[in-house]
C-alpha cells in the first residue's frame, strides 16, 4: 500500500510525539525511525572556520508539516546539485527533524469489509511515519 495523500496530513495540529520509555504506558509502542539518512554534508571544517563567504537558508511562508520521505528526497537532490555545481566546497545542513508521528485508521472497501473493522469507534490508528512541524519563518 502506498503513501496517503499530502492533504491529509498537512493540517497542523499538536504535534503528536508521546513515546513512553515505559511500554504500557505509551500510546504508541513503537515510533518509525525517520528515513533522513544524513544531517549534515559537505565541507563541515571549512565551515567551522568560517571560510564561506555566503550563507543561504530555506525559510517557510506559513506553518507547514513536511514528512520524513520528502525531506530525505529533497536532501539527496540538492546534494547532488551541490557536488555536481561546487565540488566539495559547501556545508548542507538538514535543520528540520521530524518528531510528529503520523497515524492513519486503516478502512477497508468491498464486501465483508463491515466483518473487518469497526469504523470510528476507537479509531487512533497504526503509526505510518513521522513528519516535521515547521513555523512559518522557521529554517528547513
Amino acid at each position: 500500500m502506498g503513501l496517503r495523500k499530502a492533504s491529509c496530513y498537512a493540517k497542523i495540529e499538536r504535534p503528536y510525539t508521546r513515546k513512553s520509555k515505559i511500554k504500557s504506558k505509551s500510546y504508541i509502542k513503537s515510533v518509525p525511525y525517520p528515513r533522513i539518512q544524513k544531517f549534515v554534508m559537505g565541507n563541515v571544517k571549512d565551515f567551522v572556520q568560517n571560510k564561506f563567504p555566503f550563507v543561504v537558508y530555506l525559510k517557510a511562508t506559513e506553518p507547514v508539516q513536511i514528512r520524513d520521505t520528502a525531506l530525505e528526497a529533497s536532501r539527496v537532490l540538492i546534494h547532488r546539485e551541490l557536488e555536481k555545481k561546487l565540488k566539495g566546497s559547501y556545508y548542507f545542513a538538514v535543520s528540520a527533524y521530524p518528531h510528529h508521528v503520523l497515524r492513519e485508521n486503516k478502512m477497508l472497501t468491498g464486501a465483508g469489509a463491515d466483518r473487518m473493522q469497526t469504523g470510528m469507534q476507537l479509531s487512533f490508528g497504526k503509526p505510518i511515519g513521522v513528519a516535521a512541524q515547521i513555523d512559518s519563518n522557521g529554517k528547513i
